[in-house]
């Protein structure tokens, strides 16, 4: 595609299109709906600010939802408006770039390096999918992964089907009552107001599929969203048809009790392969992201054995050659386990026309096939239904071989197939408008393309250090002034005294160390690590010389109330005279917040108890942006702290008493903080530059920005993971 200057389209006369046709306000507001409607526009700035330039107040107000923007707009407003603001040929600009990007298939990544998936695409499974925070359908990490992952898939041409459900009220919005108690609020999606269709079959009628279990059927309608290249299919059981209670199954995500999950999971796997059969695609790889989707493989096994009169052991053999199985869990409670009971109630219709007995669909998700006292694990499922599985960071794999090794008793642990692969983060999703102006001035032409390289990231050594460190800062008051604007409504809801807003509108300083912290709410997550020892914390974050200030975000499971009570210790340190000026919690987070977060903190804070952080991406989304990470060596960033890219707490060991290793690692990071992190900070140049803060940033970004990157991630599984299960090359992960 051959690059276009948008600064010297605006330049054409309103009302002209890119090429000199007149454009009329139908046709003005019809392109707009397209731009909107293709979630491409999510990680691309310049379309962010076309659409808040037509009204910026209602943008904001809307959670920059542009559906919801354009339902306030006649055609003839919006031309009016886009004449105002000079916006036509900008719009015109953008449609033709979104045209031209998805009729792209020849030049890119995958057209050169993995043709064999055109003809045998990949169907990609998950529960959420964390795209944007104008689409609710997500939670946290392991949705804002799988929405990276298909974002990546789509830059890199991959050819890939996504696959969920649509929760019409999402996750719930967390608001902090005046004794920091987080209350949870459910709110409905207006369908109209997403980027969002019926899925249709080749005769143009909108699909319903139904998916049948002991009590009855389950209906399930087919929504579609474009996102880039890829198409993202969302299941909806809100259908006429269905029982009262089973309209309502697909409405909260990770609600409820195990029946309604297992009837979500059915959904979710069966419901899911039919869709695609009935849209008349044919995948040639599965991939399941998580145990949420494994009852995936035996709906494609049932329909081997229905189209080419296969037994099922003979049918189960090539579908398992054909799936991915990716476990993000490292934590045995967190595999959803299934009874008896409720197995035979939802599966045994599909289990009838499989020709297997009960036990034997029992024991594929069992470790031991022949204990009738284990319950059924979808991840255990998951393993045996697929010949290439991983995890998702080099000791996540360590622990999930260890945590799966009964599962093959005749091997040692170093021999378990279950491999890794790094998760990584979609870099223009997270990258900030003004650091990619930096990167465009000083790296080459073209950079983006290599994002998943190190070559481009190398060039951050040529950069300037006052450019960047100028950078850095101009978006560090951005966030404080996201902070402060958060934290003023936050106590005017909850009608505080006008001197506590006043001081929420001042709250925080532009010059002041900033360390932030935003994640789930988990206790082994240990959000509570920094304020093991209030005393000496005071003496840190008010030292006169070095002041340290410190930004929580997070959301607890409604149901975790150990969670809730972290969330509230931290949130009511504003009442403690010490910390009132330094400690600030903000609500509800989710991708916005994250966004401003990662873009502006100084220090990205990250306290797992090792070894139960199978991953994490926060941190990586922090890099980027220039932010350096201070953490525990504990999922990626064990494999990615070399002593001079950041700060690590502790010497990655774990003790066997968890209160010990609670102590030791708070000390760790009191003393990290004291001798490493706040010296190196403030010491400061004769032009007021702080030299070795400056180098760790740009060593961080050189060696980490290109290797935890999506671009990379789903290189890696589509050359060792998806070519293989294609039936391209051999792959070492193949179980024999």
């Amino acid at each position: 595609m051959t690059k276009k200057d948008p600064a010297q389209a605006v330049k054409s006369a309103p009302g002209i299109g890119q090429y000199g046709s007149e454009l009329t306000p139908q046709m003005l507001y019809d392109k707009c709906v397209a731009l909107a409607r293709n979630l491409w526009w999510t990680w691309h700035p310049e379309v962010h600010s076309l659409f808040r330039d037509l009204d910026p107040i209602r943008w904001r107000q809307l959670d920059h939802n542009p559906m919801a923007l354009l339902h306030e707009f006649t055609p003839e407003r919006l031309s009016h408006r886009a004449a105002e603001m000079i916006l036509h040929s900008r719009i015109n600009y953008y449609y033709r770039r979104l045209k031209e990007y998805t009729a792209e298939r020849r030049r890119t990544w995958a057209a050169e390096h993995a043709s064999v998936l055109g003809s045998m695409p990949v169907a990609y499974f998950s529960a959420e999918f964390g795209i944007h925070e104008s689409v609710p359908v997500y939670s946290g990490g392991l949705g804002v992964l799988a929405g990276d992952h298909i974002k990546s898939a789509s830059g890199l041409g991959v050819p890939l089907f996504a696959v969920g459900l649509f929760y019409s009220q999402g996750y719930f919005k967390q608001k902090l009552n005046e004794h920091g108690w987080q209350d949870e609020e459910y709110i409905n999606t207006e369908l109209e107001h997403l980027s969002m269709e019926a899925a249709r079959d080749a005769q143009g009628n909108p699909i319903t599929v139904q998916i049948e279990t002991r009590n009855g059927s389950l209906l399930a309608q087919v929504h579609q969203m474009h996102v880039g290249r890829v198409r993202l299919f969302l299941l909806d059981t809100d259908v006429d048809g269905n029982h009262p209670e089973d309209r309502q199954l697909t409405s909260r995500l990770y609600g409820g009790d195990t029946r309604l999950r297992i009837r979500q999971e059915l959904v979710l796997g069966v419901g899911g392969v039919r869709a695609l059969r009935a849209m008349g695609i044919q995948p040639g790889v599965f991939h399941l992201n998580e145990g949420h989707s494994a009852f995936a493989p035996l709906e494609v096994v049932r329909l081997r054995m229905q189209d080419d009169g296969w037994e099922f052991d003979e049918a189960l053999r090539f579908v398992a050659r054909q799936t991915v199985f990716t476990t993000h869990t490292p934590v045995p409670a967190g595999h959803d386990r299934f009874d008896p009971g409720l197995v035979e109630e939802h599966l045994g219709p599909l289990r009838d026309q499989l020709g297997i007995t009960g036990e034997h669909l029992l024991s594929l998700g069992r470790v031991d096939p022949h204990n009738e006292g284990e319950t059924f694990c979808m991840t255990v499922l998951g393993l045996k239904m697929s010949r290439r599985a991983n995890a998702v960071s080099q000791l996540h794999g360590h622990i999930s071989r260890r945590m799966w090794a009964h599962l093959w008793p005749w091997k040692v642990e170093d021999e378990i197939p279950i491999g890794h692969i790094t998760n990584g983060v979609h870099v223009p999703s997270w990258l900030a408008w003004q650091m990619r102006q930096l990167y465009d001035r000083h790296f080459p032409d073209g950079w983006t393309r290599g994002m998943g390289l190190p070559g481009a990231w190398q060039h951050i050594h040529d950069v300037d250090p006052g450019e960047l460190w100028e950078t850095h800062n101009a978006l560090k008051i951005l966030l404080l002034s996201f902070v402060r604007r958060r934290i003023t409504r936050q106590c005017r809801r909850r009608q505080e005294p006008e001197a506590v807003v006043e001081a929420a509108r001042n709250a925080l300083e532009p010059s002041i160390l900033t360390i932030g912290f935003g994640r789930r709410f988990a206790t082994y997550k240990r959000a509570d690590l920094v304020f093991t020892d209030l005393d000496r914390l005071d003496a840190i974050l008010n030292n006169p010389e070095r002041p340290v200030q410190l930004v929580f975000a997070g959301k607890a499971h409604p149901r975790d109330e150990p969670g809730k009570h972290l969330i509230q210790h931290i949130a009511n340190l504003r009442h403690d005279p010490r910390f009132r000026d330094r400690v600030v919690y903000i609500e509800d987070y989710d991708i916005n917040v994250c966004r401003h977060m990662v873009q502006g903190v100084d220090v990205w804070l990250n306290t797992p108890r090792r070894p139960l952080e199978a991953s994490g991406t926060s941190g990586q989304k922090v890099v980027l942006n220039g932010g350096l990470n201070l953490s525990i060596l504990d999922g990626w960033w064990a494999e990615a702290y070399d002593g001079s890219n950041g700060f690590a707490i502790g010497p990655g060991r774990s003790h066997r008493d968890q209160a010990e290793t609670d102590r030791r690692d708070a000390a760790a990071l009191y003393d990290v903080l004291e001798d490493q992190v706040i010296p190196t900070y403030y010491q400061r140049d004769v032009d007021g530059l702080p030299p070795r803060w400056i180098q760790m940033m740009m060593n961080s970004i050189s060696s980490l920005a290109w290797r935890f990157s999506a671009h990379r991630m789903v290189m890696d599984y589509t050359q060792t993971m998806y070519i293989p299960a294609a039936g391209g090359l051999s792959c070492d992960m193949e179980r024999r």
